[in-house]
């Protein structure tokens, strides 16, 4: 009998081998997904790259707005993507919100689409 662990999307990410090493079980594709699908739009990959690339590692919803022709909802909602999908953390300060990418998170994500060396495994759908 097969147990059935259920973990944030992150954590999926964390957990699963290399695509390229062993295929994924249909359960860890559905957690890992909603992680991929969050960053699968144009704005919310931008908003990722700028908070990770912003001074310090956490951007402001202010700092954000200037990048986009978007109002000020539609970045926020964008936002909340992000964290829903554990991507992001947030904290609010004062009347505004400072994002910054959850620790380890790019580091998993890597890890998980990185090729890896030596032969993969000849399992075909576990």
């Amino acid at each position: 009998m097969t147990t059935s662990v259920v973990l944030d999307p992150t954590e999926a990410v964390a957990c699963c081998a290399p695509l390229a090493r062993e295929p994924l079980t249909h359960e860890q594709a559905e957690q890992v997904a909603p992680v991929l699908k969050a960053l699968a739009d144009p704005v919310r990959l931008r908003l990722m790259s700028i908070v990770a690339s912003h001074d310090g590692g956490e951007a402001c919803v202010c700092d954000l707005l200037a990048c986009f022709e978007l109002s000020q909802p539609t970045i926020s909602h964008h936002l909340k993507v992000l964290h829903t999908a554990g991507l992001l953390e947030r904290e609010k300060r004062g009347t505004w919100v400072y994002y910054r990418v959850r620790p380890g998170v790019l580091i998993d994500l890597a890890a998980l689409l990185a090729p890896t060396a030596g032969t993969a495994s000849s399992r075909s759908c576990p």
